[in-house]
């Protein structure tokens, strides 16, 4: 109905790259600064698939030095993102260059902001144990290389960082954390393994399907987010079975993309605050699973409160069911989504969670993210989010 005329506003000041073969031409383009801090991940990939070596020969021929920071996990924390600001500074660096998924981009991001301020990031974070401090200079200019379909970070001003200490993972938004640059180059995605492109494909899916039912839903995220859907289900499955696809990757990373337009223009729901409190708790928990895992459960519960049929119907025509006509049909094609990819057996208590945990994890989810549930269309009381988990455990 009239929810599609909501107003909205793009400020997305992000030059992008997008196609196979795209890293080659960062040696062309105008950078924002003459030393570059490379941020990657803890993990091998990056040096192994030769991107790291790519992307340093490619700043060399652009008249840049660069040292690399190695040191970012899958839930990067407060503490990897001091020692990334300290190698900043160090250096002298006057720009940020990540290389890697959304876990390696929101720590550049955070990296760049804490390498010109002062304290400590949580001083400016303006939620959950946050000071919420306004911070004094602009943050370094970012440059990002996504190696992954995941997060849609490269286009977005939004950085998630756990707080190891008070289990607290929260995101930042600042206007200048946008990057300046993005490349987004299929083929540096083809090495991704299956279950990874699964986890991450999903991701990008569920940042346009909450975009979608976000009550802010207008003309605009609606365009992108359906697209990025379409995109998604057609698409996903040859990545994950078929993981050098360059056509399938190619459509991945545009959907990926999207997905970060989409929660620029719109935004996620409260599913991602659900996530976000399980993985504070549960670090080795990719996101991706986590989000799997509670799916079913929480558009489940909007299709028993009925709290907006048409929206979920028109999901399920997005997923490839033109003849949809009931909100459960949505969730039939979520659930076969996920069986094509193989992750429809995805259980909790493998990653170590309990159904005690369950009050905890709702309160955390509705305090330190309780912004995201200001975005539901019906608001879930706490004893709500212990139903969804309950429902999804397994």
């Amino acid at each position: 109905g009239g929810v599609r005329m909501n107003p909205f506003q793009i400020d997305i000041p992000v030059k992008v790259l997008f196609g196979a073969g795209q890293l080659n031409r960062l040696h062309e383009q105008a950078l924002p600064g003459k030393k570059a801090l490379i941020v990657i991940s803890s993990g091998k990939s990056t040096r192994a698939n030769g991107y790291l070596d790519r992307t340093e020969k490619e700043l060399a021929a652009a008249g840049a030095a660069t040292e690399v920071f190695a040191g970012i996990q899958a839930n990067p924390t407060l503490e990897s993102v001091g020692k990334g600001a300290q190698a900043a500074r160090a250096m002298g660096a006057d720009m940020i260059v990540a290389l890697g998924g959304g876990s390696v981009m929101d720590a550049a991001k955070a990296i760049a902001l804490m390498a010109v301020n002062e304290g400590n990031l949580w001083d400016y974070v303006g939620s959950g144990t946050g000071k919420g401090q306004k911070y004094a200079h602009r943050a370094l200019p970012v440059i990002a290389i996504t190696t992954t379909a995941g997060t849609g970070s490269e286009v977005d001003a939004t950085s998630v960082i756990t707080n190891q200490e008070t289990h607290e993972k929260i995101g930042l938004k600042f206007p200048d954390l946008y990057p300046c640059l993005a490349i987004v180059d299929p083929e540096l995605m083809l090495t991704v393994p299956p279950r990874l492109t699964a986890f991450q494909g999903f991701d990008a899916l569920f940042h346009s399907l909450e975009t979608y039912v976000n009550r802010k839903a207008n003309l605009m995220s609606d365009m992108v987010a359906s697209t990025a859907i379409r995109n998604i289900g057609a698409f996903l499955p040859r990545a994950v079975a078929q993981g050098d696809d360059v056509e399938a990757r190619t459509h991945m990373a545009f959907a990926n993309t999207l997905s970060g337009y989409a929660m620029v223009l719109g935004g996620c729901t409260s599913e991602h605050s659900l996530e976000h409190a399980m993985s504070a708790y549960h670090e080795a928990l990719p996101h991706g699973a986590g989000l799997i895992m509670l799916s079913l459960a929480y558009f489940g519960w909007m299709a028993d409160h009925h709290v907006c049929d048409d929206r979920l119907v028109d999901l399920a025509r997005f997923l490839g069911r033109k003849d949809a006509s009931r909100p459960e049909e949505f969730l039939e094609a979520l659930a076969s989504l996920q069986k094509a990819c193989g992750v429809d057996g995805l259980k909790m208590s493998e990653y170590g969670i309990t159904p005690e945990e369950f009050p905890k994890m709702a309160e955390n989810a509705t305090t330190a993210m309780k912004g995201l549930f200001l975005n539901d269309r019906m608001a879930l009381t706490r004893e709500d989010c212990v139903a969804v988990y309950q429902k999804a455990y397994r």
